[in-house]
């Protein structure tokens, strides 16, 4: 048997991420027994045990590890290559929507390269819609891994280009935003270690961590609570410098001497073969 059925996948990865088969079943709306049974008889065709069931709950077995890590991929792209169609015959449609791409971008980041992109590949005769889609979180990587997005600026090393095509655009230092009236608001520069051990000013914590730091400071879900909470003296964040553009009035940018530089890449599906794509891909290398 080398063949997987994306329900198949769906019921593992339920039971795979939650632990507990009273939980996948609730969140896949359906009972429990025919979903035990459904794994049992997708073990017993594969060959493989892929939990461990005990009186203390269940675990993965090193199999298990595999196909989860296999099925997320999997699952993902199956998602990604219905979206992307629907979206490429909605041009088709009789009263249908135009052609589009769907850009993914970090909320407040690469403001200035951003503007001049769009710009630019909207002077292009061939030139599609563009929708820019904002996250909150760097989770680009996740809109066009599952085809919410068709493109997506990147940055290193919070993004992970692991399995994409892209491009190197920018590269630029990183500061820390505090509350304008705080002390070190007045320094000249910081460094990382300036910022760590603030007692009235705990860095910001990410409810979705990917590569931030695990601060202990306030639980942060977007970009607009991160603001709020800067401006009311709550917490400090780092950013790339770029993220000047969106800062306000009661936040002050101070320069951090020792963070990694951050590089700003366009990044895309490796297997994609979208003319619009590929131009919008050409503006931005030549800006």
């Amino acid at each position: 048997m080398d063949t997987l059925e994306t329900r198949e996948l769906r019921y593992f990865m339920a039971v795979a991420e939650e632990l507990h088969f009273g939980r996948a079943a609730e969140r896949l709306g359906m009972a429990q027994p025919p979903l035990s049974r459904a794994i049992q008889q997708l073990e017993r065709r594969l060959g493989v045990s892929l939990l461990e069931r005990n009186r203390r709950g269940v675990s993965l077995t090193d199999a298990g590890e595999v196909l989860l890590h296999e099925g997320r991929a999997a699952l993902d792209a199956t998602t990604a290559a219905a979206r992307r169609t629907q979206r490429a015959g909605g041009a088709q449609m009789s009263g249908g929507p135009r052609k589009r791409l769907v850009l993914a971008v970090k909320a407040g980041a690469s403001h200035e390269l951003l503007h001049k992109l769009l710009d630019a590949y909207a002077a292009e005769p061939d030139a599609v819609d563009i929708e820019v889609l904002p996250s909150g979180t760097c989770d680009q990587e996740g809109m066009l891994r599952d085809g919410r997005a068709d493109v997506a600026l990147m940055h290193a090393p919070f993004n992970s280009l692991a399995g994409f095509d892209s491009e190197e655009l920018m590269t630029e230092g990183q500061i820390a935003v505090l509350p304008a009236g705080h002390r070190l608001a007045a320094q000249r520069a910081l460094s990382l270690t300036d910022i760590s051990d603030i007692p009235d000013l705990p860095l910001a914590r990410w409810s979705r961590r990917g590569t931030y730091p695990p601060g202990p400071g306030p639980e942060i879900h977007d970009q607009t609570q991160l603001a709020q909470l800067i401006a009311l003296g709550r917490t400090v964040a780092v950013f790339p410098d770029s993220a000047r553009a969106w800062l306000w009035a009661e936040h002050t940018a101070v320069p951090l001497t020792d963070a990694p530089p951050v590089v700003t890449h366009i990044a895309w599906p490796a297997h994609s073969r979208s003319l619009a794509l590929a131009g919008l891909i050409r503006t931005a290398t030549r800006l």
